[in-house]
């Protein structure tokens, strides 16, 4: 495990670090792909693994990027998050257990009514040719 712990200190930012691999948060407005509105995919800093497309996004004034679904093959693991004095629930990779951010229930209700709190930095946008 140490082992692993340190491929990810090597591969990723410091902040990306701490986020994906230790739950911390990237601070609101601040993140690379708040504002982001051009068409394309993002994909896990970690491992790659698709989790949005860019027409899942939408501007929810929360300070990060929300997406009111995730993609079909994304997978994104859903645990109950008990700290802060809060309950929430935190999202994760499917593929590599990074973590990602949170979901609610206050999200767009013509698509389900979540929203997908997710740190921009534990994403990597590429854009649709």
């Amino acid at each position: 495990m140490v082992d692993q712990d340190n491929e990810w200190k090597n591969q990723l930012s410091d902040l990306a670090y701490r986020v994906t691999r230790k739950g911390d948060t990237e601070r609101p407005y601040t993140g690379q792909y708040y504002l982001e509105e051009r068409n394309g995919n993002y994909f896990c800093i970690c491992c790659n693994h698709l989790l949005f497309t860019s027409e899942m996004k939408y501007h929810s004034g929360c300070g990060w990027p929300a997406f009111h679904t995730e993609h079909q093959e994304a997978g994104i693991k859903r645990i109950v998050d008990l700290s802060h004095g809060m309950r929430r629930i935190e999202v994760k990779c499917g593929k590599c257990d990074a973590h990602l951010g949170h979901v609610f229930d206050d999200g767009p209700k013509e698509y389900g009514g979540e929203r997908y709190c997710i740190n921009s930095v534990c994403l990597e946008f590429v854009t649709e040719a």
